[in-house]
This record gives structure tokens, sequence and C-alpha cells, in this order.
């Protein structure tokens, strides 16, 4: 399904080259579900946004679903990402003047979905929101923001879903209520689920862990545990 091969970034600064991803190895299975750990600025979100397609890497090859993301300008990656990734990032990234509903059936309008709408809102109830269609982010509370972010990034039904610190801004049972929505989701659609995490019992949830340090990934053989199997 996915495969990062000797991934470099590198980016300017005042101070000089800063090597953000040191020659990242990484392959997942199909309806593989993979946790990423490691310390703040190990280069766990840079990799994610690499899959993306929301960053240039450096160096190095990206392959998902038997495409080379590598070689494909900005529009090609933006309808890529349409047509096959779902993002959940920490701080939800809705569009503060649009309703639940319309959040949700944003996606589905930029694939040309004419029943967009009636679409995003078996989404909604799916992750419990029915009451809350009309309502704008700023009337929801976080676990709720989420909970529509969850809806919006699985509404396209992409093969890959990539979720960055997800529960980061909710608390305990907040979070672990829409990890169960996020899990569920990845089992009905069948996705592939990269997450990034920074608590061990959402980590150990997953069919592997990755743990990254210094823009590497610290053990090799677990990035490519699922290919020799």
């Amino acid at each position: 399904m996915i495969s990062l091969s000797n991934i470099h970034v590198r980016l300017p600064s005042l101070a000089g080259e800063v090597h953000i991803l040191r020659g990242v190895d990484l392959t997942l299975g199909s309806s593989e579900a993979v946790a990423v750990v490691g310390p703040s600025g190990s280069g766990k979100s840079t990799m994610m946004m690499v899959l993306a397609g929301l960053e240039r890497a450096s160096d190095g090859r990206i392959e998902i679903a038997g495409h080379d993301l590598t070689s494909m300008d900005e529009d090609a990656l933006a309808l890529f990402r349409r047509d096959n990734i779902g993002i959940v990032f920490q701080n939800f990234h809705l569009v503060p003047t649009m309703t639940a509903l319309e959040n949700v059936a944003l996606p589905l309008e930029f694939v040309g979905r004419r029943d967009a709408f009636n679409l995003a809102g078996e989404g909604l109830a799916q992750v419990g929101l029915s009451h809350r269609l009309t309502h704008y982010p700023a009337q929801l509370s976080g676990g709720e923001q989420q909970r529509v972010a969850l809806a919006r990034a699985c509404a396209a039904r992409p093969r890959l879903l990539l979720a960055d610190e997800p529960t980061g801004n909710l608390d305990g049972d907040t979070g672990q209520a829409v990890m169960d929505l996020l899990f569920q989701m990845r089992d009905r659609l069948d996705m592939t689920l990269l997450l990034i995490t920074h608590e061990p019992r959402l980590a150990e949830r997953c069919d592997r862990v990755i743990r990254m340090a210094d823009g590497q990934i610290v053990d090799p053989r677990l990035a490519t545990a699922a290919a020799a199997e």
C-alpha cells in the first residue's frame, strides 16, 4: 500500500540547512494500522506531511497504491490526496464559517458528488452527531469538533487515513471515545491507518509501533515488518 524509500527532508534556515528526515524507509500493508511514536521534533509529523503530499521530500521515493508521489506536480498531488487520503489533525482544522454538515460535505463536493449533503449527514450520524448538523465549530465541544473532522476525513472513503495526535487537545474520556470511533471507521472502510501519538495505550491498539528519533526510524526491522510477513 505505502512505501517510503530513503526519504530526506532538508529545509533552509538562517543558521544553515536543517535536516529533518534522514533516510526514512517505511512499508505499510493494505488495511494495516501503524502507530508512530517518538519525542517532539523527531520527524513524525513531517513524515506524515510528506505522505500526504503536503510537503516535498528533498530526496527519496514515495509510493502509495502504486502511484509515485515524488513524480507528481502540485495539481496531481492535490487530486490524488482528494481521492485517496484522509487526514485528522490535533487542532481539528474545521472551516469556522461552515456548519458541521457543510464541513463534512466539502470534500464530497470537491469530487463532484451530487449527494454530498446526504452522505455528509450519514457520516455525522456514524460519529454520533446527527443532532449537531447545523452547528458551527464554535458551538461544538472539542470532542465534537474532532468527530466532525473524523467524519470529514472519511467522507470520500480514502484508502489511507493519517491521524496526527488526534486526541492531543482532548481530555482522557473524550479522547478515548474519539479513538474508538477512529478505529471503528478504519475497520468499516478497510483503510490503512498511520497514527502519530504520544499515548502508549493508543499505540498498542495498532498492528505495529514505529519509533522515531532525530529524523530516523530507530529500529529499521519494525519499518518493514509487514513486507516480510
